[in-house]
């Protein structure tokens, strides 16, 4: 995971994907639970056109909780 800031300095928690992980994964390891893989494909639908097709080295926005 990495942080990084915006133009108005809110901070934004992201993370990097890595070969093997999935959203749901991701999701249990950075929100706690994997039911909230839904949340984490809402907040990167600018990338994510498939919840199943993520790709190493792509940077998603982790939701607020």
């Amino acid at each position: 995971m990495t942080l990084s800031r915006n133009a108005d300095a809110t901070s934004l928690r992201t993370y990097v994907v890595r070969k093997g992980d999935t959203l749901s994964g991701i999701a249990e390891a950075e929100l706690g639970a994997q039911g909230r893989w839904r949340e984490l494909f809402e907040a990167n639908r600018d990338l994510l056109d498939d919840p199943d097709c993520i790709q190493a080295g792509q940077v998603l926005q982790l939701p607020s909780d």
